[in-house]
């Protein structure tokens, strides 16, 4: 059931919430482009682990109002703003893909006393990451985008309003675009039925009323963070698949390096979309780590981890 909610701007946000209300609290940052109604584990596993899954559409995606040249800082305001408005105290952040520099924003801005921690998921680094070659390993589409919102905002606008033209025509188009450049790995998890037909549904959720959202978090990308990843206190996972052309795994060794405490798992023979399959693990192991510092690792004797993307009970 989504709510969409007024925020402290007054812009409109949209809200859908899955799992365990009882649970404890995890925001799920979608990708770009991307939506609230990006794939995400069944609630019955959500049950299973305690959690409440919250996820929203950032602005200008799906049914949240656009917020004009938006910063990625202004992702810790608004989920403050839901938490607020759904009651919660204490909660944790997960980022997937261009969710990731948001949830870093989080981590970055929320106070500890709210935050216990943040993971994040085949995750992008600053633009001006010094000592990274950004680009190095990355898709020529994405590159092109990337450059093009360096150099040129007018064309990086017109290229992703004809991009987001195609998805809304045929919302399989762009994983079948995407399907030339991905992986093995990526082929792998995007073969399977039930996953294709949940990302043809978010990306035309994500699109719907424009390409708007699309384009401002690539601008947004590109320009500066506004926070020092030096200066995160709250507890940072990084998680990245090491044959990942889209989010090349470099940017997440390159923030391990620079997030104080901050720890990283590079996944062999696993890439950008198995971001999807390890997000239970995940979760579970946030909702530990949320109680002690030094807690054990997550167990998974119940089978409630799923390793096979060929089996949708994973998904929603």
């Amino acid at each position: 059931m989504t709510e969409v909610i007024g925020v402290s701007d007054g812009r409109r946000v949209a809200v859908d919430c899955w799992g365990d209300p009882k649970g404890f609290p995890v925001f799920l940052l979608h990708g770009t482009p991307g939506s609230r109604s990006g794939p995400v584990p069944r609630a019955p596993l959500l049950y299973k682990l305690g959690i409440w899954l919250i996820s929203y559409d950032r602005p200008g995606y799906g049914e949240s109002s656009r917020q004009s040249g938006r910063k990625v800082t202004n992702a810790a305001t608004d989920v403050i703003d839901i938490a607020d408005h759904l009651g919660v105290g204490e909660f944790s952040v997960v980022g997937r893909s261009g969710g990731g520099p948001h949830a870093l924003a989080c981590a970055a801005l929320i106070e500890e006393k709210r935050l216990r921690n943040v993971s994040v998921l085949v995750g992008l680094a600053p633009s001006n990451a010094n000592g990274l070659d950004w680009f190095e390993g990355m898709t020529d589409s994405n590159t092109n985008a990337y450059e093009l919102a360096a150099n040129d905002g007018d064309a990086v606008v017109a290229d992703l309003t004809r991009r987001a033209e195609e998805v809304m025509r045929d919302p399989g188009s762009l994983l079948s675009a995407l399907w030339e450049e991905m992986s093995d790995a990526d082929r792998r998890i995007t073969s399977d039925v039930a996953i294709r037909r949940r990302l043809r549904e978010t990306y035309r959720e994500a699109l719907k009323c424009g390409p708007h959202g699309w384009i401002d978090d690539v601008l947004a990308f590109r320009r500066p963070w506004g926070f020092d990843l030096d200066k995160i206190t709250i507890p940072v996972h990084l998680w990245h698949g090491n044959e990942d052309v889209f989010s090349p795994p470099a940017h997440s060794a390159w923030m391990a390096e620079r997030i104080p405490g901050a720890t990283i798992t590079l996944q062999r023979g696993a890439a950008h979309f198995d971001a999807m399959e390890i997000l239970p693990k995940v979760l579970a192991q946030m909702k530990v780590d949320s109680r002690s510092a030094n807690a054990a690792p997550a167990d998974f004797s119940e089978g409630l981890w799923v390793e096979s993307p060929q089996q949708p009970t994973v998904f929603a």
